[in-house]
């Protein structure tokens, strides 16, 4: 059955190809950035856009939508430790000028794109939701504020949520890829040296518990990532707020992800090596188990290769436009 969604933040990278799969499954897409990280032409050519901010998103929400799906926040870990009154203002500001106009509009479902930073140091890996929530940066603690006044809204006025907890979030969707500026992500910082745009890739640290001393992160497909954000929009339950972890339960390694990205380019890609950064846990896995119960979310494209074929084929794309 079609809906209609708003989609904030829909032109920036999970977003746009969320919102692309909205459209493709026959449901009526309006888009809401403000364009400061996002990009016009990420929009899908069957969403409606709108050029502006969640603060003002009372203007163009009625009752005529059947929900929101949240993306519209600063992402960037280092600069939420130096500006965190920036991320506090617009992550945690701007939701609850959204929450406010979704209650006064009476669009009552809700799935909000949170995140795996959320949990910080991990005691115990695979994390699971249950896990202490202690973030180690502004970015996190945002995230993890605005996760709190959902499972309030939800109480206190019948809103039906689903958070969403990524991990690391990588390739391609057709058209719609990571072009983040400027890009922290180790994957398109690794085609960026495969294409010659950097002479090599910074390893951070090569002493830390794991089997090659590199840290081990969980990779999840963006394809796989929107279908979970589908199935959540779905399955929102009125008055109750539903926390998922999302990722393929497995990790790879700084030094596995350098190496598939070299058999699938075809490129040598130079190694220097860089001090630990803080805060960077040793490895970051999660248990999806939640998601597959209660939303009956199944990855399919958990393959590293699979994964770095399609962010390599978008980076390519765009360095020939």
């Amino acid at each position: 059955m079609s809906g209609k969604y708003l989609v904030t933040g829909g032109a920036g990278y999970v977003g746009s190809v969320v919102a692309q799969h909205l459209v493709e499954a026959g449901h009526e897409v309006v888009v809401l950035d403000n364009l400061s990280t996002g990009f016009r032409e990420g929009v899908p050519a069957g969403a409606s856009f709108v050029e502006g901010d969640i603060r003002d998103a009372a203007k163009w929400l009625d009752g005529s939508f059947d929900g929101v799906l949240h993306f519209a926040a600063f992402s960037q870990v280092g600069e939420s430790v130096v500006k965190p009154e920036k991320y506090w203002d617009n992550n945690v500001g701007g939701t609850m000028a959204l929450l406010e106009a979704m209650r006064g509009a009476g669009v009552r479902r809700l799935v909000f794109s949170s995140t795996a930073a959320t949990y910080g140091e991990p005691e115990q890996v695979p994390i699971v939701e249950s896990a202490p929530t202690r973030p180690t940066n502004p970015y996190g603690a945002s995230k993890l504020a605005v996760d709190h006044m959902i499972t309030g809204e939800a109480a206190a006025h019948g809103l039906g949520a689903v958070s969403l907890r990524y991990f690391n979030v990588a390739g391609a969707y057709g058209e719609y890829g990571e072009r983040h500026d400027p890009e922290s992500h180790l994957i398109p910082l690794v085609l960026q040296v495969a294409q010659g745009r950097r002479e090599a890739i910074s390893v951070y640290g090569d002493d830390y518990p794991t089997p090659d001393g590199t840290c081990v992160r969980d990779y999840i497909h963006v394809a796989d990532l929107a279908e979970a954000h589908l199935l959540a929009v779905a399955a929102a339950a009125p008055g109750e707020h539903l926390i998922c972890n999302l990722g393929n339960g497995n990790g790879f390694s700084v030094r596995e992800v350098v190496e598939t990205v070299r058999r699938v380019t075809g490129h040598p890609i130079p190694e220097i090596m860089a001090p630990r950064r803080g805060g960077d846990p040793a490895v970051l896995v999660a248990s999806a188990g939640t998601a597959r119960e209660k939303l009956g979310w199944n990855p399919s494209r958990a393959d590293l290769a699979g994964i770095v074929s399609d962010a390599w084929e978008f980076a390519q794309r765009r360095a020939g436009q």
